[in-house]
């Protein structure tokens, strides 16, 4: 099952309280790098395709965020929540000594850079979204019925995890079954093909049927809290973003099925007050365009990258006149 890295590929290992964070870090490690935060029941594999491509312009970390692939679960009793994956890039950030960050995120993982450029709006130099913005926005009169059933839930799940009678394996799968699974559960987003770009870091072959797999990541992120803001406060977030003009590139899918009003209305908002807001829409792609279309993402975003450079060189060059 296991599929062939890329030779400038890396395993990497980051340490947090609660274990690891796991990731692969494509290209030349001396160099800053982007750092890629994949979308939700995902992990880093769905860059596997991408990061290769990019490499000769910018190395590329690519991790499992916690929960996810092969990074370590948090501990029993702890909920999953958008908060926690933004202070995973603290994490990182602090654990390399970076002063600034790159970001990438596809779907969940364009929504946490969202959120960690407002809150830290000096300290990213670019945003690179896969099929997202951010979360879609509820109403005060949705969320607290939306938080009741996501906290009950959660109750349960580690009620479960600390329960010595479900000391089982999962459903057991082939490997067959596990791509048809992740097909049809992602929509068909993820062509068939490529599902085995995911499982290789989303499922464990099974003790009891040595010719099986099950799920591996932790059950408890199919109910993350993720952070539910008002369409007033997400506005105040773009806001930040825009007083500063963070480069800020949104590839959208034609044929994506993750659309919500909030994210049409946000896009307006970046393009009218971000001079360096772009967005581009790829006809042909779902919302896993940079796994099944990766060398035209890669393009978008190749191009993307060189007019940040030259756009930082001007404004170096600026800087050094007024000096």
């Amino acid at each position: 099952m296991a599929t062939k890295i890329a030779v400038n590929c890396s395993e990497i290992r980051i340490q947090v309280p609660w274990g690891h964070i796991a990731g692969q870090w494509y290209g030349d490690q001396l160099q800053r790098p982007i750092l890629a935060l994949h979308g939700w029941l995902d992990n880093c594999g769905t860059f596997a395709k991408l990061a290769p491509l990019l490499t000769s312009y910018r190395s590329i970390l690519c991790i499992d965020l916690p929960g996810h692939g092969f990074s370590s679960h948090l501990p029993i009793g702890i909920q999953y929540e958008t908060l926690e994956y933004v202070r995973t890039i603290l994490r990182v950030m602090r654990t390399y000594n970076w002063k600034t960050v790159s970001l990438m995120g596809h779907s969940m993982g364009g929504s946490v850079a969202f959120h960690f450029a407002a809150f830290y709006p000096e300290h990213v130099d670019i945003i690179i979204g896969l099929d997202m913005i951010t979360y879609r926005t509820y109403s005060s009169e949705e969320m607290p019925t939306v938080l009741e059933y996501i906290i009950t839930r959660n109750v349960e799940f580690n009620e479960r995890l600390i329960d010595k009678c479900v000391a089982m394996e999962p459903p057991c799968y082939t490997m067959e079954e596990c791509e048809r699974l992740l097909h049809e559960s992602t929509d068909r987003s993820i062509n068939l093909e490529n599902c085995k770009y995911i499982l290789e870091r989303n499922v464990t072959r099974s003790t009891l049927h040595p010719d099986k797999y099950y799920f591996s990541r932790d059950a408890r992120v199919k109910l993350k809290r993720r952070y539910y803001a008002s369409p007033e406060l997400i506005n105040e977030m773009a806001k930040r973003i825009s007083r500063v003009s963070i480069p800020h590139l949104v590839i959208k899918g034609g044929k994506s099925f993750i659309a919500s009003d909030s994210n049409t209305v946000l896009a307006d908002y970046l393009q009218e007050n971000n001079k360096n807001f772009v967005i581009h829409t790829y006809a042909p792609g779902t919302h896993h365009l940079h796994l099944n279309n990766a060398d035209a993402v890669a393009q978008i975003i190749i191009q993307f990258l060189l007019n940040y450079d030259t756009l930082r060189k001007e404004q170096h060059s600026v800087f050094k006149a007024k000096v």
